[in-house]
């Protein structure tokens, strides 16, 4: 069950999941232009809303062939023009992203949109982000598995106190903005 903006309970929720393919196009085979494609995202995720859809999420990547490798820029873009659709990614790679910047990113997306920012926490089914950011593909579930841990401490807690294999500590320090949220929803 799937709860609304007006809190009617749905048995399901209706969306879209993009990873903005910024390659070639498939009728002319020619290379797309990116400002293009994006100005095309914004307004599918615009009529998304306006048709009522439940959510709208953008994918992360880090190859040639996709543009959001930084889907929360899209998602804040996406947010100004948006009343009711909640706001998600296809994947946020935690595992090679830094959970307070993570936090932060969705906190300023969710006070933009006023509460519809949805977190959707991975590993990816792509590697390029390892060696992009300089973690060893040999970490792949500590990462993951560590960086999880604090993003979930860091939704239910401004002061964090934090140690960890893969991260600096954190000592009482306090982590902002807070989102409209009480607590994020993500997966």
């Amino acid at each position: 069950m799937t709860q609304t903006q007006n809190n009617q309970t749905r048995p399901f929720e209706l969306g879209f999941y993009n990873f903005v393919d910024g390659g070639t196009n498939s009728l002319t085979g020619t290379k797309k232009d990116p400002a293009e494609v994006m100005k095309n995202m914004l307004e599918v995720i615009e009529l998304a809303d306006q048709v009522g859809l439940d959510v709208f999420g953008i994918g992360e990547h880090h190859r040639v062939e996709y543009l959001a490798s930084a889907p929360e820029v899209i998602l804040g873009a996406a947010a100004a023009r948006t009343k009711n659709i909640r706001l998600s990614t296809a994947v946020t790679v935690l595992s090679s992203d830094d959970p307070v910047r993570v936090f932060q990113r969705f906190a300023t997306v969710d006070l933009i949109s006023n509460g519809r920012a949805e977190i959707m926490a991975g590993r990816g089914s792509f590697i390029e982000s390892f060696p992009l950011f300089g973690y060893n593909l040999n970490d792949y579930d500590g990462l993951f598995d560590e960086k999880l841990r604090l993003l979930s401490q860091l939704n239910e807690s401004t002061n964090i106190t934090w140690s960890g294999k893969y991260r600096a500590p954190l000592n009482n320090l306090g982590v902002y903005p807070r989102p409209v949220q009480e607590n994020f929803r993500y997966g």
